[in-house]
């Protein structure tokens, strides 16, 4: 095996399965990443300026110690280097996976500014907590004095794991209660396994699971108990449930079979690759094999959508945006392994309507341009009249982003204050909702965001929550 099908440093996403280097088994990366990872991690964090202001710490939600843990590394003192970076994270090896570090802080690297390349952050982060894990660095959680309060966490994505991990720490009672039958929200159903693989994420569900956090899967809230009846059974209450109503498309035909839902099909190849029975990826309403495939959106959600479809060995992946590739929202870094692997884009774009007898067989497109900046300072795009074009389609995945579901009606809680977006109202100094000793984090407070914000936002409402419960504890005492 050449040495030169290591394309990048020991990243499956970018060496197996992309087309560069199809003969590239999966045993074969790991034998090429095994004997490379150490030297390569130590080589790329010694490449770190240590320089005086740490823009890559500064545009980190969680404002991790970046420079101080690559300079570990660079050390080889790897097992520093995770305890630091895993100080201000619970989830250090997932950012390291799925992060868009070109956005936040590779794309703010010192060296990067000078035209040398980035620190690849990422994936040395992923390195360094994978040896962690491997070497069994990785400690349970330290759990404090008990102190008699339970807490409920509606929701099992990043934010409720995260503040759930904090919570037990200092000595609570924490319950999790999440709709999925397997905890990790989006992390396990919403983002495709080549990008995060599932027992990366298992290991750290379990890890909480044996510090003493309880789960109930498989539990909606409004079905198996209201928010009031769980309100009764614990001394403060998170939401953190993340935002999953797909946003709609408006065009002609968009009913037809083989339009679907983003979250459905990406859910359905997760669940196969879980081993589980999938009626509708069996019977091919959610699969890609064969078809003439076509996603619309620019988000990363619409690039794990194309990604997956090419892995699913669909006969063409295209790609509709309406805005062109400078303003698109997603990762660039998405959007070249795409390209890399066989995606076609087709910027300044969108769906017109969808055409076919009882099923899609094919897509009307406008073509778009750009006008003056909307309400975000982005360039608003609009219909070219002078444009139009009609594209193949066998099955149609709208990938257009998350809004709120509507929670005042769901959990059976009139009474719980929403904005406008249908996004939950929380005091923003607290935390806490409308409704007493109920609080809101992550997806379901600030809209659909990153799994890093998710994070950060589980880190910071454990905290409000505590000093709660502790005030709390010190009136009840009072009054007896």
């Amino acid at each position: 095996m050449a040495d030169s099908l290591l394309l990048k440093f020991v990243d499956r996403d970018q060496a197996y399965p992309a087309k560069r280097a199809p003969e590239l088994r999966a045993e074969d990366f790991q034998e090429i990443a095994d004997r490379y990872a150490a030297p390569e991690a130590e080589q790329q964090a010694g490449r770190c300026s240590q320089c005086g202001v740490p823009y890559c710490s500064v545009h980190c939600p969680l404002h991790n110690h970046i420079p101080d843990w690559l300079r570990l590394t660079a050390e080889g003192r790897l097992r520093e280097a995770y305890e630091l970076s895993n100080a201000t994270s619970t989830m250090p090896e997932i950012c390291g996976r799925i992060c868009p570090q070109d956005r936040l802080c590779e794309g703010n690297c010192v060296i990067e500014f000078s035209g040398h390349g980035a620190v690849t952050i990422g994936s040395v982060e992923k390195f360094i907590t994978d040896t962690a894990w491997e070497q069994g660095w990785v400690e349970p959680v330290m759990v404090g004095p008990a102190r008699g309060q339970s807490v409920g966490v509606i929701g099992a994505g990043p934010a409720g794991l995260s503040a759930a991990e904090y919570l037990r720490g200092n000595g609570y009672e924490v319950h999790v209660y999440d709709r999925y039958d397997r905890a990790g929200g989006l992390l396990t159903y919403g983002i495709p396994g080549f990008k995060l693989e599932k027992p990366v994420i298992m290991r750290r569900v379990e890890r909480l699971k044996a510090a003493g956090i309880v789960f109930h899967e498989s539990f909606e809230v409004g079905r198996d108990a209201t928010l009031d009846e769980l309100r009764q059974r614990h001394d403060a209450l998170l939401i953190a449930t993340g935002v999953y109503k797909a946003r709609a498309i408006k065009a002609p035909g968009v009913e037809r079979d083989g339009v679907v839902d983003a979250l459905d099909f990406l859910t359905a190849s997760n669940r196969k690759n879980f081993g589980d029975a999938v009626p509708a990826y069996d019977d091919g309403s959610l699969n890609a094999a064969g078809k003439h495939v076509v996603v619309i959106g620019g988000g990363d959600t619409a690039m794990d959508c194309v990604r997956t479809a090419i892995r699913q060995d669909a006969a063409s992946v295209k790609c509709l945006y309406r805005r062109d590739r400078a303003n698109m929202p997603g990762s660039q870094r998405e959007v070249n392994n795409a390209e890399e692997e066989g995606v076609e884009f087709v910027w300044l774009s969108a769906p017109e309507s969808f055409v076919g007898e009882d099923r899609v067989s094919g897509v009307k497109a406008s073509a778009m341009r750009l006008g003056a900046p909307d309400a975000s300072a982005r360039r608003a795009p609009e219909i070219d009249p002078e444009g139009g074009f009609d594209l193949q389609a066998d099955l149609v995945i709208k990938a257009l982003g998350f809004d709120a579901e509507d929670l005042p009606r769901l959990f059976d809680a009139p009474e719980l204050g929403v904005t406008r977006w249908g996004t939950v109202l929380v005091d923003n100094k607290t935390l806490m909702t409308s409704l007493y000793g109920v609080f809101a984090a992550g997806d379901i407070v600030r809209g659909a965001s990153l799994v890093v914000w998710a994070i950060r936002d589980g880190r910071d409402v454990a905290a409000t929550m505590h000093n709660f419960l502790k005030a709390k504890a010190r009136t009840a005492k009072v009054a007896a």
